[in-house]
């Protein structure tokens, strides 16, 4: 000290220090070009937002939309439904989940929307109410979120192309059914749309086709919500040629994840090419009424922006969001690759042909030590037997895991000093997630902890990677030591 260099406590401080981290911090803050147009962003979004736990018996609740946006979220859902009192109520359909009321459930989201991040916020409606009670849900809105909704497009005449995520800072979509084409409202106003009858495709929880055709209603449609909807309004898919000859650029599809699969494996180019100029949702299958999870990484791979997960339910998939949104400030949206922004794309994540998105890398980690892991068990007399697995998320090339072996009875500073290598082709899409389990030889092992970053997110040399909980909480003072080296493969 008298010499004025560094001591051995004062590298152990410069080495937990958060820029000393595995996170980029350039990346903690919004470093992204944000002047794009929506449709060229990842955007955090969530299902069933009103749900606490599972969607057959599970409590309603605004909490859990204030749980979701202080997450980042910036899609929520409102299932909305006749309610007494000329009050629509918001829970899930023919279900036993409890009702909350829509207006209460406004107030909260206007409350809450921008604490976490400054950037829009899509209110998703699944609209299932009648003529007069959707009326009610327009003077709510209007009331409540006042100039922040956006009820008009930005600037003059009829737009050609979604705005920007700065632009619309601060502000309200709402996504839902419009009676006639937002270039109609320019027009003459003597051609006023005469038909009022649109059909209300529901999120059924039958997957069987008959079920879904019946479940198909004719619904009439308020004329005040209607005209709510600028740059979000649902229509169905039919072909992506269909949409690129008939849809506007605002109209967009709602993918059951099943479907979303499919054309994410079968034509991921197309599907690349119609989220280049249209937003696409995909939300879970209504078979899994426990509210779990699909893996979303397939769907991003195919440009789809609004990847809709239920934020309710603790699990590798939304670990993976969380990583994914981890960066860019947290703002809930994440530029596309320019490779996914580009008309004439050939990417494929299928089949990688040559590109420039063909970066091959070899990415080096060396597993040093651990911190302070929790206790997995609640007996006091349990340790312990940590191992740790290295998980690759991207396009199928590089989807891979490798784990090393567990240390006995050491929770608090287990060593391995144990080398991973993985090839990685695609960076730009690729995640890299540490995950720590306690083993076990009789049944699984346990979760510890994990932390999921983006694969460019890395910073290299010796870095301390912290930890979040099953529930995407900083575990305080448990974490790896890991070497990290990416190099360019020959």
């Amino acid at each position: 000290k008298a010499k004025k260099l560094l001591s051995k406590d004062g590298f152990l401080m410069f080495l937990h220090n958060p820029e000393a981290m595995i996170l980029n911090p350039d990346h903690k803050e919004v470093y992204q070009d944000m002047e794009q147009p929506l449709n060229h962003y990842f955007i955090s979004s969530s299902h069933n937002t009103y749900l606490m736990e599972d969607q057959l018996k599970g409590p309603s609740d605004t909490e859990a939309y204030i749980r979701a946006l202080l997450k980042g979220c910036r899609c929520v859902e409102l299932d909305c439904w006749d309610g007494s009192d000329d009050e629509p109520v918001i829970y899930h359909g023919y279900t036993l989940t409890s009702k909350i009321l829509f207006k209460d459930v406004i107030k909260a989201i206007k409350e809450y929307a921008f604490k976490a991040s400054d950037y829009p916020v899509i209110l998703s409606l699944e609209n299932h109410c009648s003529v007069e009670q959707q009326s009610v849900m327009a003077q709510h809105m209007s009331s409540i979120l006042g100039n922040a909704l956006v009820t008009t497009p930005l600037g003059d005449g009829m737009p050609t192309n979604f705005p920007s995520p700065e632009e619309l800072k601060g502000k309200f979509l709402i996504k839902g059914k419009r009676l006639n084409k937002l270039e109609d409202s320019f027009a003459d106003a003597a051609a006023e749309a005469e038909n009022t009858d649109v059909t209300e495709e529901e999120e059924s929880n039958n997957e069987d086709e008959q079920e879904e055709k019946k479940s198909k209603k004719n619904l009439t449609l308020a004329k005040e919500l209607s005209n709510m909807v600028i740059y979000c309004k649902s229509v169905h898919f039919h072909s992506f040629e269909d949409a690129r000859k008939n849809q506007s650029f605002y109209e967009m599809a709602s993918f059951k994840e099943g479907k979303a699969m499919n054309l994410a494996e079968e034509s991921a180019n197309a599907y690349i090419c119609h989220n280049m100029e249209k937003l696409s949702r995909i939300y879970p299958a209504g078979s899994r009424t426990d509210s779990s999870n699909y893996n979303p990484v397939p769907l991003w791979n195919a440009g789809c922006q609004i990847v809709a997960l239920n934020f309710q339910t603790v699990c590798t998939e939304m670990d993976v969001n969380q990583g994914r949104f981890l960066v860019n400030g947290k703002s809930g949206y994440i530029l596309k690759p320019a490779y996914m922004r580009d008309a004439g794309t050939e990417f494929d994540p299928i089949t990688l042909t040559r590109g420039e998105w063909l970066q091959h890398k070899v990415l080096h980690i060396m597993i040093i030590s651990g911190q302070q892991l929790p206790k997995v068990k609640k007996k006091i007399s349990s340790i312990v037997d940590p191992l740790v697995k290295v998980q690759i998320y991207g396009v199928p090339a590089d989807v891979a895991e490798k784990e090393i072996s567990p240390v006995w009875n050491n929770g608090f500073n287990p060593t391995w000093n144990e080398n991973l290598q993985f090839d990685v082709y695609v960076p730009e899409l690729a995640l890299v997630r540490f995950l720590i389990e306690d083993h076990d030889s009789i049944s699984d092992n346990e979760f510890v902890g994990q932390f999921t970053l983006p694969f460019n997110s890395l910073q290299m040399g010796y870095r301390h990677v912290p930890l979040f909980n099953k529930n995407g909480d900083l575990l305080p003072s448990a974490g790896l030591f890991v070497h990290i080296m990416v190099v360019d493969a020959e």
